[in-house]
């Protein structure tokens, strides 16, 4: 089997094409930002060729300047229409009506939704503290896996027990897992279900209690890790189980406060979004406590509870509540419902009747049973029908409206969360083959898998729908340069850091099926941790950005304004006259 081309097993094949559906798909919004960013100069260029003509308006100009604007703050007096008076247009009204100030072939960048705030002021203010320690534990979190990475290529940097490879590793993951994607989904939760409900009926209260918990179970966990204090050899399972308890019960406060709109809802109908979210939360409780009480972890038993706990963090918790929470947030930035509800729905019931079965197909070739990881492969491409159904209604939503991609600082994140979502989950399907998974399994290709699927679905959405709902709950919009440059950080820095480990990855598992000695496959890693690293900074950084925009998102916006009217004509010419 190890002789046989590797191009030849279509797993390998497939897994080519995801990638090259990425590349096309980054490609196609680097021509549009382009395109856009052409435009900003155009207007930029304009601005300045306007403030010329301002600052040289001859006296003329200006005395027709200070006529228009009289004209247009004109206001009758109450006998004026009844008067002698000889015809004029005081009002400025039929002068130039043909003329518009601006050509609306081509809008200016946008965000693609009102700044209408339909939550109350208590409610808002608990969403962003959710969001706001979330972005915290997302720098933490991204902080501990940076310097993990860059330890693959300077290992000696130092050697502080709390910093060793060994400890950073679960630090990040459980990090990033339950502080930033955790409480990110949680707040923005409570927006979802409020509005799709059309029922504000949480208690603020309960609500903070959940924060607090959720927070401190990350705080404890995270030093508890970095101390050596740990649960043993459980992926994402490190936090012992009074902090994991900690957790879930704050998670459970927050499934409570969301039941509540749901049951006494004012429209009839459950919206698709509220299935996922409330699917989600009940789902994830289910999985914290199969993970944690102790009567099945013995043995071959606890390898199956852990494929259980890991595959069902991912799916059931952040992949179900970030599906719900596309299903409302995009429809409303492209201004039109989602394609198809049938479609939603069909994705919704095969997605729990295939992802509760696929926990074990990461131990294909182990020492559980055979029709168990057999059932766990037919599960995996069962998975396909959920996957295709959601990503085509996504798709077809858009269509009609690609064009808002030029023109929008948030669709490109919900356009590539898309294609992520695709590909990412389309390969996973793919790494459960026999081949592939020998090929692959304890390789570097699984740490690429893993962040294809929670940065590129899950980080991509949650950053979506932070652009698209914090302007409105405060009314400010981020630098819209600084949201495309941290795009562009994210997505090129992810592109790095998952390409590099799929090379590097599938090299070393060739080497392993030929026998190779290990310490030749740690060679050959070298220069693709190195790309890890660089990829990984691109992307910590975009973090830091992402961070500051949030920053921005809550306090004074600025907005470039070209003078058009009279008024603001004249008003820009006494501000240049006294610089």
């Amino acid at each position: 089997m190890a002789d046989s081309s590797l191009f030849n097993q279509a797993g390998i094949q497939i897994t080519l094409a995801l990638i090259l559906i990425i590349i096309i798909a980054g490609l196609i919004i680097v021509v549009l930002r382009f395109l856009g960013i052409y435009a900003k100069i155009l207007k930029h260029r304009e601005l300045t060729e306007t403030y010329k003509k301002i600052k040289n308006l001859n006296p003329e100009e200006l005395q027709e300047y200070e006529r228009r604007e009289k004209e247009l703050s004109f206001e009758p007096e109450e006998n004026q229409l009844s008067g002698t008076n000889a015809p004029s247009d005081e009002k400025g009204m039929i002068q130039n009506v043909n003329t518009a100030e601006n050509l609306r072939v081509f809008p200016t960048k946008r965000r693609n939704s009102s700044f209408i705030n339909y939550v109350s002021p208590e409610l808002t203010k608990l969403i962003l503290l959710f969001l706001g320690t979330a972005i915290f534990w997302l720098i933490i979190g991204t902080t501990f896996g940076l310097y993990a990475g860059i330890k693959y290529v300077v290992p000696d940097v130092e050697h502080t027990s709390w910093l060793s490879f060994g400890r950073l590793r679960p630090a990040h993951t459980n990090a990033v897992f339950w502080g930033w994607a955790s409480l990110a989904m949680v707040g923005l939760s409570h927006y979802v279900v409020t509005r799709v409900s059309n029922m504000e009926n949480y208690s603020i209260k309960r609500g903070y209690i959940s924060l607090i918990l959720i927070n401190l179970a990350v705080l404890a966990g995270t030093i508890s890790l970095l101390a050596g204090v740990n649960n043993g050899g459980g992926e994402y399972r490190e936090y012992i189980w009074p902090i994991m308890i900690t957790f879930g019960i704050g998670v459970a406060i927050s499934t409570h406060n969301l039941f509540k709109p749901v049951a006494k809802r004012i429209v009839k109908e459950i919206y698709i979004s509220n299935w996922y979210i409330i699917s989600g939360f009940m789902f994830i409780v289910i999985v914290i406590l199969v993970g944690y009480i102790p009567l099945w972890q013995d043995g071959i038993g606890e390898t199956i509870t852990q494929g259980y706990y890991m595959h069902q963090a991912i799916g059931m918790w952040f992949m179900m509540i970030n599906l719900g929470l596309m299903y409302y947030f995009l429809p409303q930035q492209l201004n039109k419902p989602i394609y198809s509800y049938s479609l939603g729905a069909l994705a919704f019931w095969t997605h729990i009747l295939f992802y509760t079965l696929i926990g074990t197909h990461h131990f294909i070739f182990s020492a559980i049973p055979w029709r168990l990881q057999t059932t766990a492969i037919v599960a995996s491409v069962g998975m396909l029908i959920p996957v295709a159904a959601g990503t085509t209604n996504f798709i077809l939503t858009f269509n009609g409206a690609w064009y808002q991609l030029k023109t929008s600082y948030t669709l490109p994140f919900y356009s590539m969360a898309i294609i992520f979502y695709f590909t990412g989950s389309f390969q996973g399907t793919v790494e459960a083959f026999r081949y592939t998974n020998l090929l692959w399994h304890f390789t570097d290709f699984t740490v690429s898998h893993s962040h294809l699927t929670m940065y590129g679905i899950i980080t991509f959405m949650i950053w979506a729908f932070s652009y698209t709902l914090i302007p409105r709950l405060t009314g400010k919009e981020p630098p819209k340069i600084l949201v495309g440059i941290h795009f562009w950080l994210a997505l090129i820095g992810l592109l790095m850091y998952v390409i590099a480990l799929m090379i590097g990855g599938t090299q070393t598992g060739l080497m392993w099926m030929k026998k190779k000695p290990f310490i030749d496959g740690v060679i050959n890693m070298f220069p693709f941790w190195l790309w890890r690293a660089i990829g990984g900074t691109f992307m910590w950084i975009s973090h830091l950005i992402f961070a500051y925009n949030f920053y921005r998102m809550v306090r004074k916006k600025e907005v470039v304004k070209i003078p058009g009217t009279p008024a603001e004509i004249l008003a820009a010419r006494r501000q240049l006259r006294n610089r």
